[in-house]
């Protein structure tokens, strides 16, 4: 078995000369793999092999599409103990999580594989032609929406299966018709390797252009796979500076692309007054449990408290203090992660507005959990140090006057990807008021739920206002996620031999569509 090499439309390719090599994440040892960084040649390649597979798998079915990614899942779900075991050394993520993430990666493209068949994505529309109307006479005019093209996906570090290879962004775009051109992320490319094989053997069994997927390694690929013409959007989850810089790639085309950047969310929590009253000392447990869950190594970790000055906040400041102090230090993803979550903890400790409450100094190649209290002034004055989340097992806390204040503090955030109230029932009328900032502010409002844990469904949105993602009208998470990798196309007075499949008067597909404005399956 190759290990190694670049993904080329079914072919492996070792053309460079520069050697990368994967690590253990807990004791920093290389492992025993060579990566060959990808040439610009080999992003070439793998990008006209795109643009070519696009021509005949953009015309498939959506039955056939659906047979591709469900034979993705099941080699997905058949790779063995060893692979599990290759994550955990390249991650130091836990076996159970990684059997987790690995059910949630083939439940996606099952999930998928299911919206295909209902067809809804399609947005099939029909209005049909009025030659008889006055003062004018209507053509015949049919829209359905069709793939963009080449996607460039990014592998995310904290995912290493559902946010990678073979995660949502390559699941959503090959539903779409939308060949994908993979750059693996390097903290875990033994992992990446043995996925992208099993999407390649999923290709190949069920007769898909071999152009369909590609992969490749290295550090600056990145940057030659945005630039490149025939890519026609970006899928992206990682940092803020890094989403940012692909933004600006894509914009200074010649021909401008979009996107899809999940990238930065402090994810604040509400702690409202009589729940803190009825239930404070849980709740403190609660949170304390998802700040340091999967080492805080998630996009949703909730990085900032807010509540109102009460004898039950400063009890409930009291509790979480004692108890985030008590947790244990955990290895992280990788080097660069740990040296990134020191540094911002550093910015904090040495800001004159925060106050170090909990947490060990930082020691060795492990993260200890942290907490702070910042004064409220420094967020309703905008202060950076409050609006970027610090990526790892930290949380802030705030106190407000009243809630007038509290208000006046959500409208000073940036756009988050979620925002959550710890509420009970007397305070669901007194604090109403809130929940329309949060509208504004967040893609997913959540009610007594911490927000670590992101459902993959149809309802999902993991997604939102700037900067927590770059495209507020998307989702990387859920079958909307289609979307982004879509575009509707308008066919007037084409005939039925010319029509998408979607769109002829027989309905071949039996799908919804809507008809001279109603719903319906029925022939035309």
């Amino acid at each position: 078995m190759v290990i190694g090499h670049n993904f080329i439309a079914g072919q492996r390719s070792a053309l460079g000369s520069k050697v990368l090599r994967s690590v253990n994440a807990s004791t920093r040892e290389a492992l025993a793999y060579e990566f060959h960084q990808a040439t610009e040649e080999e992003v070439n390649q793998a990008c006209e092999a795109a643009s070519e597979a696009f021509k005949s798998y953009r015309n498939t079915s959506p039955e056939q599409r659906a047979l591709f990614l469900e034979a993705i899942a099941d080699e997905l779900d058949a790779l063995g103990q060893d692979f599990l075991d290759d994550i955990s050394q390249e991650t130091a993520l836990p076996l159970a999580r990684l059997q987790g993430e690995r059910g949630r990666t083939s439940g996606q493209m099952r999930l998928f594989a299911k919206v295909l068949r209902r067809g809804d994505y399609l947005g099939a529309r029909i209005d049909t032609a009025l030659p008889e109307r006055e003062p004018m006479s209507r053509v015949d005019l049919r829209q359905v929406k069709i793939g963009v093209g080449p996607i460039a996906v990014f592998g995310a570090s904290n995912f290493p299966l559902a946010f990678s290879t073979a995660g949502g962004d390559t699941a959503s775009a090959l539903a779409a018709g939308c060949p994908v051109v993979v750059k693996a992320h390097s903290g875990h490319m033994v992992t990446a390797d043995q996925v992208a094989q099993a999407i390649d053997r999923a290709v190949a069994s069920t007769n898909m252009p071999k152009g369909v997927f590609s992969m490749v390694y290295g550090s600056g690929v990145g940057e030659a796979l945005v630039k490149h013409p025939l890519i026609q959007a970006v899928g992206f989850t990682g940092s803020l500076k890094g989403g940012q810089a692909l933004s600006a790639m894509a914009a200074a085309r010649p021909n401008p692309i979009p996107v899809f950047a999940e990238m930065s969310s402090i994810n604040p929590m509400l702690m409202l007054p009589a729940a803190l009253k009825n239930r404070g000392d849980s709740i403190a447990q609660d949170l304390a449990d998802s700040v340091v869950m999967g080492c805080g190594q998630f996009c949703t970790n909730p990085g900032l408290i807010i509540g109102i000055k009460s004898p039950e906040y400063s009890q409930f400041i009291e509790n979480l203090t004692t108890i985030i102090d008590a947790k244990p230090a955990q290895t992280m993803l990788n080097a660069g992660t740990l040296e990134s979550y020191s540094l911002g903890l550093e910015d904090l400790m040495t800001h004159e507005g925060f106050q170090h409450l909990a947490g060990q100094p930082q020691q060795g190649n492990q993260a200890q959990p942290q907490l702070f209290k910042a004064d409220v002034e420094l967020l309703l004055a905008g202060n950076q140090l409050l609006q970027e989340e610090i990526f790892g097992p930290a949380t802030i806390v705030i106190e407000v006057k009243d809630k007038a204040q509290l208000i006046q503090a959500l409208s000073s955030m940036n756009g988050q990807l979620t925002a959550a109230l710890i509420a009970d029932e007397a305070d669901f009328s007194e604090f109403a008021d809130v929940v329309p900032v949060l509208e504004e502010k967040a893609g997913r409002l959540l009610l007594n739920g911490y927000p670590t844990g992101v459902e993959v469904c149809e309802a999902m949105v993991h997604g939102g206002p700037y900067p927590a993602t770059s495209d507020a009208r998307g989702t990387s998470v859920g079958t909307l996620a289609i979307d982004r990798y879509l575009r509707p196309v308008c066919y007037q007075n084409y005939p039925q031999s010319l029509l998408p499949e979607a769109l002829k008067d027989e309905n071949p597909f039996n799908i919804l569509r809507l008809v001279n404005g109603e719903m319906t399956r029925n022939k035309i």
